[in-house]
């Protein structure tokens, strides 16, 4: 066993050895792989190993294309067969939310040159007699889906692997990884160690040990997961031929074709925990005693739906442990805190995204960043907050709701709440109905009265009319924001100036009180993360960004060495804030504090010290509502007392609380983008309206990725768009994001953020469209049908911005 390694892979189920292949053949060649037992012992060797192409997430949609389409191809390269069937899937939708999400997918599908689509029944009928459409509302065929050989697949990936020089070690365990003082690592094995540069847990259900070893806790956990294969079936063998599977996601069950029967699997509400404190190390080739009653509700909506598989008895059943992460989706990429090290941890569909897994994870080693935008599995989305408890009543959560919509805006309750402020109760008995961020609970509107559950959909929900009624109340007087969510930082010391240079591409301000907003450029000359950097002192600085991206923009941090006697900290737990906007914002404020709020003394992008009600705050003249206002910074102590404060002077005057939902309608209106909708590292600063804040004559961040796209024209293009919505009443429907733009019948782009804009009675969408022209006619595709919407030339509200600088 060699002694030195450019990266090691710890574990050899399908997606370690999909990993070690894309490494190598990415060109990173002296590679190893260490598997503590056999090749996919683990979850791999008994899945039930299904592919399909669509997901809601488009970059997740591509690289499960990527992955299916990449198995032929691997069994062309090795001679390995991956035991690839494409026998396709029918997708069953019975009710109207099913419907309204299989046509929006099917939307994405013609946009991006997917084959799915809908058919008709009597199709569906001649491709799979046996199923009872009754009841059914529309089917979508994905012809390309089907399944593979787990094995097969397996062993391909190693066989690549091996071609290209990587080695793979079997039944050789990690003792200990230990980190160097320059960032490598050692990796201990009972068969020698070896100094490598990066190491790679993609242990599967071992993930959460193997990432003890270098002093981390994963939030994982498994469960116990059933499925079986029935005898044979006449009138399946009759066939002669492949029958698609069917994805009957209402019935909570998934159907395929195997041998000459049936595999039937299900998600089942009395769901099962296992190893909970930890997975046996002797554990490997092994299977759970058969627990079918669990599962029969769920099999009997199948049996429903395709009545022979109720005719035949069952020839094996597999019960057999999968480990999930809390929302049910990979813990993926490189631990923030710690140089190197990367996860793969807490998959679910592996053989439907081994592929993409590995093509990213090897280029985020190899190239320093992925060529997607792919947040929703960046392990950088939970925190320490992520405890045990929290994790096992998600794991709970998505296992039985597997199949269940995750509607446009939808909170789910499970495990909350986990980190809250000290006004939460304030607000909970104000009407207050929270959302999660990053851990924390925020308001995201006000109810009438206490205790009201939201409703979720495609569709406005309960919430449309109150959110509305707070965006006009500011828009009209003034509105009171909790903006606690968002993250904080402090950056001190005689070199503060030159870090916030080196890291940010624009200058940052030379005068004390002034603000500027800083993107953070990405290693391919994307958007990573747009902030406020404002100087309160000579030598301090607050940096303010998007909380959910707090973890995830430590990476970016870390990579420039601050300066001796310079220090930058996170102020996010220790500082509380608020947003004060509307046109009666000053009158609200000025009431409470001796400091002049007038416009000569405290402009636009200006901040200071001030004290409001007695507390001290750090008074920013900004305001994402694109109003009037100020965002107010105060310690967590002092956030009752200024809240009581602001809402008792907002009553005097006809303002009062307004929650983040509002926030985001009245963004809309402005047209101002926001991080991790429509600023990403896939999207260049000429896209979205930020190159004129990259100034190109200073060093920074990533500044040669940004020359050499700089002056490439924009690919697309950021615009808001306009619905012709003629339903203005709570029973309409908004784009919410990821909507397919066509432009004459061909795809052009798709929406970012949506919404309905209260302030102007408009439909409102962002976009990223090719070749936009303001005033042109497009086509919006809210619950998969067309809606005509038009290009905007400036945002609908305030245009000129008068009223944000008045």
């Amino acid at each position: 066993m060699k002694s030195h390694a450019q990266a090691v892979v710890i574990g050899g189920g399908v997606i370690g050895c999909s990993i070690l292949y894309h490494l190598a053949k990415l060109g990173w060649t002296d590679v190893v792989l260490l598997e503590r037992d056999e090749l996919t012992s683990g979850s791999t060797w008994h899945a039930a190993a299904n592919i399909h192409g669509l997901h809601d997430n488009t970059n997740i949609s591509r690289l499960q294309y990527y992955t299916m389409n990449l198995y032929e191809e691997l069994e062309r390269e090795t001679g390995q067969g991956c035991g690839v069937f494409r026998s396709g899937y029918l997708y069953l939708a019975q009710t109207e939310a099913r419907e309204h999400q299989l046509r929006l997918q099917a939307a994405k599908a013609k946009n991006y040159g997917f084959d799915f689509a809908e058919i008709s029944r009597d199709e569906a009928e001649r491709l799979h007699p046996l199923v009872d459409f009754d009841g059914i509302r529309c089917i979508m065929l994905e012809p390309e889906a089907g399944k593979v050989d787990p094995s097969g697949v397996t062993m391909a990936f190693a066989a690549g692997a091996r071609q290209r020089g990587a080695e793979i070690h079997r039944h050789t365990p990690v003792t200990a990884t230990e980190q160097q003082q320059d960032g490598s690592w050692i990796v201990r094995t009972p068969k020698g160690d070896i100094h490598t540069q990066w190491v790679v847990n993609a242990a599967g259900l071992w993930g959460r040990e193997v990432a003890a070893l270098a002093g981390l806790t994963l939030p994982l956990q498994p469960t116990e997961h059933q499925y079986f294969v029935t005898e044979s079936i006449p009138e399946i063998a009759a066939m002669g031929r492949l029958l698609p599977s069917v994805a009957d996601r209402d019935g909570e069950y998934y159907l395929r074709h195997e041998g000459d029967g049936l595999l039937i699997g299900a998600y089942e509400k009395d769901m099962r925990f296992w190893a909970e404190d930890g997975t046996p190390q002797d554990f490997g080739h092994d299977l759970f005693p058969d627990d079918l009653e669990r599962i029969e509700p769920n099999v009997m909506r199948a049996i429903d739906r395709v009545p022979v598989a109720g005719t035949a008895g069952i020839k094996r059943v597999i019960n057999g442990p999968m480990i999930w992460s809390p929302d049910s989706n990979v813990l993926f990429g490189p631990v923030p805190e710690l140089s190197n090290y990367f996860c793969c941890n807490g998959i679910i569909p592996g053989f439907s995204q081994s592929g993409g897994m590995g093509l990213m994870a090897a280029q985020w080693m190899i190239e320093g960043e992925m060529q997607y935008d792919l947040f929703p599995w960046d392990i950088a989305r939970f925190g320490s907050w992520a405890t045990k408890a929290f994790t096992k009543a998600k794991v709970q959560e998505v296992y039985t709701t597997r199949f269940a919509i995750h509607f446009p805006n939808e909170e789910r309750p499970a495990g909350r709440p986990v980190r809250t402020r000290p006004v939460y109760d304030m607000q909970k008995q104000m009407g207050g109905v929270f959302g999660l961020n990053y851990g924390w609970e925020h308001p995201q509107w006000f109810a009438s009265e206490p205790g009201v559950t939201e409703t979720a959909g495609f569709k406005r929900q309960n919430w449309w009319e109150p959110v509305g009624a707070e965006a006009r109340m500011l828009r009209e007087k003034a509105g009171i924001i909790d903006i606690s969510n968002f993250a904080k930082y402090r950056c001190k010391g005689p070199g503060a100036e030159d870090w916030l240079n080196a890291v940010f591409a624009n200058n940052i301000p030379r005068e004390v009180g002034r603000s500027c907003l800083a993107p953070l450029i990405g290693k391919r000359g994307g958007i990573a993360g747009d902030f406020t950097v404002t100087r309160l002192g000579e030598d301090e600085f607050w940096v303010i960004g998007s909380g959910m991206a707090e973890r995830f923009h430590q990476r970016f941090f870390k990579q420039v060495p601050l300066p001796e006697s310079t220090v930058f900290e996170s102020l996010t737990e220790a500082v509380c804030g608020f947003n004060v906007a509307g046109p009666l914002s000053r009158d609200l404020l000025q009431g409470l504090t001796n400091s002049s709020l007038a416009t000569a003394d405290f402009p636009f992008m200006r901040s200071a010290r001030i004290t409001l009600a007695g507390v001290d705050c750090v008074a920013l003249r900004v305001s994402f509502t694109g109003d009037l206002g100020w965002e107010l910074h105060c310690a967590e102590g002092d956030q009752v007392r200024l809240y009581e404060a602001l809402l008792e002077a907002g009553r005097g005057m006809g303002g009062g609380p307004v929650g983040a939902r509002a926030l985001m309608s009245l963004r809309l209106e402005k047209g101002y983008g926001s991080w991790g909708r429509e600023y990403s590292p896939e999207y260049w600063p000429q896209e979205v309206g930020m190159s004129r804040l990259c100034k190109m004559d200073k060093d920074f961040l990533n500044r040669d990725a940004l020359a050499e796209i700089m002056d490439k024209p924009a690919r697309e293009s950021l615009v808001i768009l306009a619905l012709e919505e003629p339903d203005v009443t709570a029973s309409g429907a908004d784009a919410t994001g990821g909507e397919p733009v066509f432009r004459d019948g061909a795809g052009v782009g798709r929406v970012s953020s949506g919404g309905y804009g209260y302030g102007v009675n408009m439909s409102l969408a962002l976009a990223s469209l090719r070749d936009p022209q303001p005033g042109e006619k497009v086509e919006v595709m809210v619950l998969g049908q067309p809606h005509r919407a038009t290009v905007l030339e400036q945002p609908p509200f305030d245009p000129e911005g008068g009223r944000l600088r008045a």
